[in-house]
């Protein structure tokens, strides 16, 4: 009788920093088309952090920097944004591309989001989030690590993805490899893309660390490609969790299921290109 496996924390975030070493030069790359499909939920994000020049935010989990560029644009160079990963390499992108924005008001620090040790209480008046936190293995943790880094007052907002049948683009080659791979379902608080979709999920765990005036804000996300082929193609560049799950299968078996997922996400495809279902929540809240 086979058991399922028991959930280590710490192995989860070795992989997951491994997989970001090693995915971060593609996630630089695709920068632009990335920026094209989050654009609209980034600047919700930050229309709720209310940001303004002068704005200090912390970026957790901030990866290559695209909205962290976006978040130095609007505070101006009185403002300041500290970007933080737990992998070093995309690190090295997001400052680059400040630099090479000539953005003098972004830093960079290495950090686990359930760990800002050294970084002091009330020290940002901001924080957010784009598609990170939902991979925190605690996310209680890491909202009350935020929490503490943010003054009284000040606002915090993440950005996860709605449930899977509003994000198909994403969930149906999920879906083909969790079979091919003989994968169970993530069990209920486990981390993952669609840990906080569910019906008040998400607004349930910023009330539980304390946030205040939560709100939940969905933002229409579609994937706009120029065809299926480089959907997937974007998929297997840049998303380090999928390979990370065909992990224990053979190379014939990782070969059909990149093919089975072209073919599946072709119905997205007519002559006018490729547009993935997504959808991404904004979720927001005020430290007390």
């Amino acid at each position: 009788m086979s058991t399922t496996p028991t959930f280590d924390p710490v192995a989860f975030k070795s992989t997951t920093r491994a997989q970001w070493e090693e995915a971060a030069e593609a996630w630089h790359r695709w920068n632009p088309a990335i920026e094209r499909w989050l654009g609209a939920a980034t600047e919700t994000m930050l229309d709720d952090c209310h940001l303004e020049p002068g704005t200090r935010v912390i970026d957790v989990a901030a990866g290559a920097g695209g909205q962290t560029l976006v978040a130095a644009r609007r505070v101006g160079p009185t403002g300041h944004v500290l970007a933080t990963d737990i992998s070093p390499a995309i690190l090295e992108f997001a400052h680059s591309v400040a630099t090479e924005a000539g953005l003098t008001n972004v830093t960079t620090r290495e950090a686990d989001g359930e760990d800002l040790s050294g970084i002091p209480d009330a020290s940002f008046d901001a924080a957010i989030s784009r598609v990170g936190l939902i991979y925190f293995p605690n996310q209680q943790q890491a909202l009350s690590e935020i929490c503490r880094v943010v003054r009284p007052g000040g606002r915090v907002s993440s950005i996860v993805y709605s449930t899977p049948d509003l994000n198909t683009f994403f969930s149906l080659p999920v879906g083909i490899i969790r079979r091919i791979a003989e994968l169970p379902a993530p069990g209920p608080g486990m981390p993952g893309p669609f840990s906080l979709s569910g019906d008040g999920v998400a607004e349930a765990a910023f009330t539980q660390a304390g946030l205040v005036d939560v709100t939940v804000t969905a933002v229409p996300s579609p994937v706009r490609m120029e065809s299926a082929a480089e959907c997937v193609r974007f998929e297997y560049e840049s998303f380090g969790a999928l390979h990370q799950m065909l992990s224990g299968v053979g190379q014939d078996q990782r070969d059909a299921a990149w093919r089975e997922i072209e073919e599946t996400l072709a119905q997205f495809e007519d002559e006018n290109g490729f547009v993935g279902p997504c959808e991404m929540l904004v979720v927001s809240g005020t430290r007390p």
